[in-house]
């Protein structure tokens, strides 16, 4: 629904030329009836950008992109440094009972390692910036 749309500017010409003919004991019925078009022709351009904004999420989401990635970002590499640094104690003593200081080293290289793979992938830390390719939609 444009600013200047032609057929409800007809509709409220029809409304405001029958409340001349009717006078004002209808003028209540009228508003109401075209304030009543004036909701329907709202909602269903709502609608319309309801659907069109729920079909390019769909396609983002089929693309295999997520929707946002503020949502996970800070709060997931978080928990998983958390959950990491807690199995290292028992990693840890393991490492060293099987095969002492060398035992350690390799275990602490494998939670930094797997720390840092985590904290990369899907560019957490070193943010790259994305071509747009020929065939993304343009709005």
């Amino acid at each position: 629904m444009t600013a200047s749309d032609p057929e409800l500017k007809k509709e409220l010409d029809a409304t405001l030329h029958a409340r001349k003919e009717l006078g004002a004991d209808y003028e209540s019925a009228l508003v109401d009836s075209f304030l009543e078009k004036v909701e329907q022709r709202l909602d269903g351009t709502v609608d319309r950008r309801v659907r069109r904004q729920m079909a390019e999420q769909q396609m983002v989401v089929a693309r295999g992109a997520r929707p946002s990635q503020s949502d996970s970002g800070f709060g997931e590499r978080f928990g998983f440094g958390i959950v990491s640094m807690i199995l290292a104690i028992p990693l840890s003593a393991i490492g060293v009972v099987n095969a002492n200081l060398p035992g350690l080293f390799v275990t602490w290289a494998g939670i930094v390692g797997v720390n840092v793979v985590h904290a990369a992938r899907d560019g957490g830390l070193f943010p790259r910036r994305h071509a747009k390719s020929s065939s993304d939609w343009e709005d």
